[in-house]
């Protein structure tokens, strides 16, 4: 078949329901090179601080909904992205997503290659 769908709820969220959710699509959409993830995080949530290094994939991370950080750990810097605003990210950067809004945020991230 020339393509795929998914919807965000067909994986089991890998994020517990009180802190939001994410749902990685990739295997839904029988991707083989790029990833593709929902994720939800409720106000006063974070992420969890990680690096790409060893998969060597750049990740670009598109914000839907509310506001986020994007705390760098190795470019000792914050970057604030409000709803329609992306940031890409090289897979040696330690990167945190953090809200510290008031309201959920809801991202698109995407990954590659794999």
């Amino acid at each position: 078949m020339a393509y795929d769908t998914a919807a965000k709820t067909d994986p089991e969220s890998v994020v517990p329901a009180e802190a939001g959710g994410m749902w990685f699509l990739k295997d839904e959409l029988e991707a083989e090179e790029l990833g593709f993830t929902v994720l939800e995080l409720e106000a006063g949530t974070e992420g969890m601080e990680h690096d790409e290094a060893e998969s060597g994939q750049e990740e670009i991370y598109y914000v839907v909904e509310g506001t986020i950080d994007v705390e760098l750990a190795d470019a000792n810097e914050t970057v604030t992205l409000e709803a329609e605003e992306a940031i890409r990210l090289d897979p040696d950067e330690t990167r945190q997503l953090v809200n510290s809004g008031d309201e959920r945020a809801t991202l698109v991230l995407v990954g590659g290659p794999l």
